[in-house]
C-alpha cells in the first residue's frame, strides 16, 4: 500500500553532514575501533576458511550492488596477509559485481558462519584476473572459472552478533513457511512481465 509523500529530509530532520550524524550517536568504545586491523592474521584465516557464504558489496556508475557468494568452506582463499582470492563460477551472467569492480575497485565482504552469531568483515580493493595460473588454483573436476577476484585487504574485523541474535537467524524453528510465500518462479515471472510492460510503455 502506497503512503502519502512525506518529507523526511526537511531542514529540521534531514542529516546532511558527518558532524550532524555524530551528534546523534555516542562515541564508539576505543576497543570497537581497535579491533579493526589492516591484514589477515591467523584468526582471520581460520574464520574465512570456515565460512561457506559471504555477501559482496560493490559500487558502480549505476549505484551499489550486493551479491551472495557461496561454496564449500574455504571457497575464498587467503593468498597472503593482504590478499584474498575468489573464483567467479558461472551464474546468471548479469555480471553486476564484476562490472562494478572493473569500474570501481572498492569492495566489502561479509562472511557468515552457520551457527555463529558474529560475522567477519573485510573491506578493500578488488581486481579481476583471467591469469591461467590463478584459474588453475580453482579447477574442479576439470573445470575452471572464467575469472577470479583478487581482493587487497585494507580493513578486517569481527562484527558483533547482535543482528543475527535479534533475527534468531540460525534457529530452525524460525525458518520461514515456504507455503506462505510466493515461489521463486512466481516472483521471477511476475517481475519479467513487469519489465516487459515497462519496455512497451
Amino acid at each position: 500500500m502506497d503512503h502519502a509523500p512525506t518529507d523526511w529530509f526537511d531542514d529540521a530532520h534531514g542529516i546532511r553532514s558527518v558532524e550532524e550524524l555524530a551528534a546523534r550517536y555516542p562515541t564508539p568504545h576505543e576497543m570497537v575501533i581497535g579491533k579493526q586491523i589492516d591484514r589477515l592474521d591467523g584468526h582471520s584465516r581460520t574464520l574465512i576458511a570456515a565460512s561457506p557464504f559471504l555477501v559482496m558489496a560493490t559500487v558502480g556508475p549505476s549505484g551499489t550492488d550486493c551479491s551472495p557468494r557461496g561454496g564449500r568452506p574455504g571457497f575464498v582463499r587467503v593468498h597472503d596477509d593482504h590478499t584474498l582470492l575468489l573464483a567467479d563460477w558461472p551464474g546468471n551472467n548479469r555480471l553486476d559485481s564484476l562490472r562494478n569492480i572493473v569500474q570501481n575497485p572498492a569492495v566489502g565482504l561479509v562472511f557468515l558462519l552457520p551457527g555463529m552469531g558474529e560475522v567477519f568483515r573485510v573491506n578493500g580493493r578488488a581486481r579481476l584476473s583471467a591469469h591461467p595460473g590463478l584459474l588453475d588454483l580453482f579447477a574442479e573436476d576439470g573445470k575452471k572459472p572464467r575469472s577470479a577476484i583478487v581482493v587487497t585487504v585494507a580493513e578486517a574485523f569481527i562484527h558483533c552478533p547482535r543482528a543475527i541474535a535479534v533475527a534468531d537467524l540460525w534457529n530452525p524453528e524460525k525458518h520461514v513457511d515456504r507455503s506462505a510465500l510466493p515461489s521463486a518462479r512466481t516472483v521471477f515471472d511476475a517481475h519479467v512481465a513487469m519489465s516487459a510492460r515497462k519496455a512497451r510503455a
